[in-house]
């Protein structure tokens, strides 16, 4: 989710383009590593009678674990081809509702197979109630429940074509969830045709089958091997034109596809090996599009959730800026801008998530493109941006992020500025006691000396040395507060110039 992009080196630095693009990506995968696993356990239960169970969601009264006998006795009464079968079934799926009972139950000699021998009856009724066992143990945490449920899968696929949409729905969950679980599932699975089977559904009208349908993917493009087996295979099928169609199709129809598909996008991006596909379908006009709609909606009457979609929609521009350099250029809009800070306005209070979401795009539309840099500045949103700096610490590092990105174009953005209220903000920041956002702080104020020297005495008339001077004993810091303590300890002119260009090795 997060390719970040880090601004190069200022002239004269010491550090090569290589090292910094190295140590992006170190950073990188540790972030996109944390943003994973938090999505990675997310299994989806599908249960209908709650009122029966007693539960307000179907997951309230879990039923306590059964015995081996009692385990053993019920699965014998669906094996007996009585007129009660069906009402065994009921039972055994409640009873399935708890771990230690899934346990059991697939231990015992022909447990699956009787279950599988009911899922493929011709007796709708019966069909659906093994499904909905064979879903409870989809639920299970303990992975050998999962692959107990391998004889299950090629079944599971072949019911994807089904009439039946709610039937259709439960077998994709299920798989969904074994999915998660195991990887000799998702082993199976792939040379069972899984892929062809999604891109073939992925054309259904129904709502809740694509949803379904992007839980699967969402799933399948999380796991470990996805980037080697997993996304080549999506790739050449025709699922990412159609992943893209109704993630940018969201507002009009469901946002729940939109949701599920537009974080199967964030995966392919993230795994490095798609992106120049992804370019060649359009995906970066489509989506700033999209979020041009998204944002044009929030003022009015926005569709319930809509930050689910504005986020995933996020990562995936932010991430695809951050890999292919050069590519903002398909995107030069100002209106992308507004867009942001509209999103940013109406989130803030209610979703604080969404706002370093924003200012992770905003780094990386800035990091190289003047165009934004321009447009941020023309449009007058400096005023906006800098009142996210005391957000979060992750926010004031990546305010200040853009701000460096702003300054390191040259003398005429630094220019500008200093004649914006940016010093006064900053002083706050460097009182802080987070190392991270008093370096980039330190960053910011150095690139700004550099290109405007006045900025130098204004900060010095403004007590900004004294902040500086607490930093003095911060090892991580001390020797750029020494170089910035030298910067402004000179008197305007071309000493100053001088001292600023000695200072750049502190900051390489």
């Amino acid at each position: 989710m997060w390719g970040r992009r880090r601004r190069g080196a200022v002239p004269g630095g010491g550090r090569s383009a290589e090292e910094l693009r190295a140590r992006r990506r170190e950073r990188e995968a540790a972030l996109r590593k944390a943003r994973r696993q938090e999505q990675l356990v997310s299994k989806r239960l599908l249960r209908e009678d709650t009122a029966e169970e007693g539960g307000q969601d179907g997951a309230e009264s879990v039923p306590g674990p059964l015995s081996e006998d009692e385990v053993l006795q019920l699965l014998r009464g669906v094996q007996r081809g009585s007129e009660d079968r069906k009402s065994s079934l009921g039972r055994l799926r409640r009873a399935l509702q708890n771990k230690e009972t899934q346990q059991k139950f697939v231990r015992l000699d022909g447990s699956i197979r009787t279950l599988i021998g009911l899922f493929t009856s011709s007796l709708a009724d019966m069909q659906m109630e093994a499904a909905r066992c064979l879903h409870e143990l989809s639920h299970s945490s303990d992975p050998a429940v999962a692959e107990a449920c391998l004889p299950v899968t090629s079944y599971l696929l072949t019911y994807l074509s089904g009439h039946s949409v709610e039937f259709t729905e439960l077998c994709l969950y299920t798989l969904g969830n074994l999915v998660v679980e195991s990887e000799a599932v998702r082993k199976q699975l792939l040379p069972q045709g899984i892929i062809p089977v999604l891109a073939s559904c992925i054309q259904s009208p129904h709502e809740a089958v694509l949803e379904g349908l992007g839980y699967v993917l969402s799933q399948l493009l999380q796991a470990k091997e996805a980037p080697t087996e997993i996304v080549p295979l999506v790739l050449d099928s025709v699922l990412p034109q159609h992943m893209l169609r109704l993630v940018c199709s969201g507002l009009k129809a469901g946002t729940g596809a939109a949701v599920e598909f537009a974080w199967c996008l964030h995966y392919i991006v993230c795994s490095h090996t798609a992106n120049a596909v992804l370019l060649s379908l359009g995906a970066l006009p489509a989506l700033t599009s999209l979020l041009l709609d998204m944002a044009s909606e929030i003022p009015q009457d926005a569709p319930e959730g809509l930050e689910l979609l504005v986020c995933p929609v996020l990562r995936c521009l932010s991430n695809l800026l951050a890999e292919e350099t050069g590519c903002e250029g398909q995107i030069q809009d100002e209106r992308l801008l507004i867009a942001l800070f509209l999103i940013l306005q109406s989130f803030f209070q209610q979703h604080p998530f969404i706002v370093q979401e924003c200012l992770w795009l905003l780094n990386n539309l800035t990091a190289d493109e003047p165009f934004f840099c321009s447009a941020l500045l023309s449009l007058d949103l400096l005023p906006a941006l800098l009142q996210l700096l005391p957000c979060s610490q992750m926010a004031g590092v990546l305010v200040l992020t853009v701000l460096c990105n702003v300054a390191e174009k040259g003398p005429a953005y630094c220019q500008q500025l200093h004649h914006q209220p940016a010093l006064p903000l900053l002083l706050p920041a460097l009182a802080l006691p987070d190392p991270e956002v008093v370096g980039q702080c330190l960053e910011l104020l150095h690139l700004l000396f550099l290109h405007c020297p006045e900025a130098a005495a204004d900060f010095v008339r403004q007590g900004g040395h004294r902040a500086l001077e607490q930093h003095q004993s911060t090892p991580e810091l001390q020797e750029r507060v020494r170089a910035l303590l030298d910067m402004v300890g000179q008197p305007l002119g071309a000493s100053t110039f001088s001292s600023c260009h000695a200072a750049l090795s502190a900051f390489s």
